[in-house]
């Protein structure tokens, strides 16, 4: 009896023993929590940046985004750079260069109305577009709308994706946006 009892408490230390985690548990790289985006367009060759800003401090589902724009001016090719913030964190984070060292893993897309389009102006180190950077042109003047998405862990080989089309990209979405865009 006292060899079966010693053989019991025996299988269930080794048991224990080796159903515990060595070391902590690996976290994937989790989406980002993006609160605010500034898009500054600087027109070509020369003249005053025009700034998109939206900006949603309580996150989704609480009060609505602020969002602020200016005009930009018809048949004018604009740079545009990306900022992304976490002003929920104290000292605020900078989300920028996180997406940029990871520009593997990280893509934003754009849509576009009203004869603007967007193209890429920077790459990831395979050279996939990342987007932080842009060239964006105007056409006529009007109204229209810029959509912009961050996608994290895109399929960046899948077609189309290079070019910008998120159809076949997969990967979360980290932010979504949209501005209203006037052209005068």
């Amino acid at each position: 009896m006292k060899t079966i009892r010693f053989l019991f408490i025996l299988l269930a230390g080794a048991l224990a023993f080796l159903s515990c985690e060595k070391g902590d548990p690996e976290i994937p790289n989790e989406g980002e929590l993006i609160t605010t985006v500034k898009y500054t367009l600087k027109p070509q060759p020369d003249g005053n940046s025009v700034v998109f800003l939206f900006r949603d401090l309580d996150g989704d589902g609480g009060n609505p985004p602020v969002i602020t724009t200016g005009p930009l001016k018809p048949e004018t090719i604009y740079s545009g750079t990306l900022e992304l913030l976490n002003e929920a964190e104290m000292p605020v984070e900078d989300i920028t260069e996180e997406v940029e060292n990871e520009g593997n893993e990280h893509q934003f897309f754009f849509t576009s109305t009203n004869n603007i389009s967007v193209k890429y102006d920077d790459s990831d180190l395979n050279g996939k577009p990342v987007g932080l950077k842009t060239i964006l042109t105007t056409g006529i003047a009007g109204t229209g709308k810029i959509k912009i998405i961050l996608r994290h862990l895109p399929d960046k080989n899948a077609s189309g994706v290079a070019n910008g089309v998120i159809t076949n990209a997969g990967g979360e979405t980290d932010i979504e946006i949209e501005f209203n865009v006037v052209v005068q």
